[in-house]
């Protein structure tokens, strides 16, 4: 990779349970404060599950009365922290035919989709097609580069930065708004991951419930969010004297071939994704100071996941956090939503601690962070998605070099 092609982060924005705005979230984070409660599904509150939903959320002041009418509840979250980023980046300041736009999702508009069963309006369409984020993006902020809509289950904001690196590098593009968006609090959402026996379904304390990596984990805690990152070419963000929070120099994508739901049970496509990630940036194994691990919770996932790191990189030998314990796994958001804390890690200098885990699963041999954060040397970071499908995704983050 050359100095011409490296690639900025210069403008982070979120919108999720755990907080309406990169600050909050970071809070929480460092507090290990999760906001999960138990959440009723449907109308008559027949449905209940512990979950993280974002209280009190309205798009008011980012769309009009009319467009929120035309818009599912996902994307008017990504419109939030997506325009939310671009202020955070200074603006764009490449020509509208420069910009473009990459988001993920798994499901697209499921909340106007299963309210549209058997009598959809006018709307019905425009509210649930996957690719709504990416057009009211790219129409609100003027990007008339590439749009395009990535979905790859729990891996698919990763793979919408990812993808967005590759855009900028092929010179197809000076800045892009990428990321991922995810609301899927419908009863049906619900009621499908807990017989699938992924999904926590009972609880005492929803706010401790998801323990990654934990000898006690019982599975995830469904949440919904929207996270986006503004990447542009690094010199262009120093010559207009960016605040910047980190470079984006590696990006691995490798799929299991194993099974739908299943991880491969030794994370061999997980290792190869970390391994294509490494070698994309430059960066040895040995140079990397945290990883932001998918952290599921689920009994499958954690092991697997586990084995990959153990095998590349040693036993216990990078400092690992698992954010879902605090933000919950929103899915196709999920590796954006991780992304943008791997970012804020590297700038602040701090690993947040994994939530609600006490007790090490023994076949998860992991330098977990817990109880407190933990300070970060300088060097790279790694910050991983591995999804249904077998889609991994994994993208490697560095401190900006002077």
């Amino acid at each position: 990779m050359t100095h011409q092609s490296a690639v900025a982060v210069t403008g982070l924005g979120v919108r999720c349970a755990a907080g309406t705005s990169v600050g909050a979230l970071w809070e929480n984070l460092l507090a290990s404060r999760c906001p999960a409660q138990m959440h009723a599904f449907d109308a008559e509150g027949t449905v209940v599950r512990p979950a993280c939903p974002m209280p009190e959320f309205t798009p008011e002041g980012y769309l009009t009365y009319k467009e929120a009418r035309r818009t599912d509840r996902s994307v008017q979250m990504a419109v939030c922290a997506a325009t939310d980023a671009v202020a955070d980046a200074g603006g764009l300041q490449a020509p509208a035919s420069r910009r473009a736009v990459v988001t993920g999702t798994a499901y697209g508009g499921v909340i106007a989709q299963e309210a549209g069963i058997g009598g959809p309006d006018v709307t019905y369409v425009p509210r649930m097609m996957p690719n709504a984020g990416a057009h009211w993006i790219s129409a609100k902020h003027g990007a008339t580069g590439p749009t395009l809509t990535l979905s790859t289950a729990c891996a698919s904001g990763s793979h919408a930065v990812g993808e967005a690196m590759l855009m900028i590098r092929a010179g197809r593009a000076d800045v892009v708004i990428a990321g991922g968006h995810e609301s899927p609090m419908t009863a049906t959402t619900a009621l499908a991951f807990g017989r699938s026996g992924a999904m926590i379904t009972e609880c005492d304390d929803p706010a401790r419930a998801l323990r990654p990596f934990d000898t006690d984990r019982q599975g995830f805690l469904l949440a919904e969010a929207a996270a986006f990152l503004v990447l542009e070419r690094l010199d262009d963000a120093r010559d207009r004297g960016a605040r910047i929070y980190a470079t984006l120099t590696g990006y691995g994508s490798t799929s299991d071939a194993h099974h739908i739901t299943a991880p491969h049970p030794e994370g061999t496509g997980a290792r190869a994704c970390m391994e294509q990630a490494l070698a994309d940036a430059g960066t040895p194994a040995d140079a990397v100071t945290h990883i932001n691990a998918h952290g599921t919770g689920t009994a499958l996932n954690d092991v697997a996941e586990a084995r990959a790191l153990t095998a590349l990189f040693g036993p216990a030998a990078v400092p690992v956090t698992a954010s879902k314990a605090v933000t919950g796994h929103s899915l196709g958001a999920a590796g954006a939503l991780e992304a943008v804390i791997t970012c804020l890690s590297l700038h602040e200098e701090i690993v947040p601690p994994t939530a609600n885990t006490v007790r090490l699963d023994p076949e998860c041999d992991v330098d977990l962070v817990t109880a407190r954060p933990r300070k970060l040397p300088a060097g790279p970071a790694l910050s991983t998605s591995f999804a249904f499908g077998g889609h991994n995704a994994c993208l490697v983050f560095d401190a900006p070099r002077i």
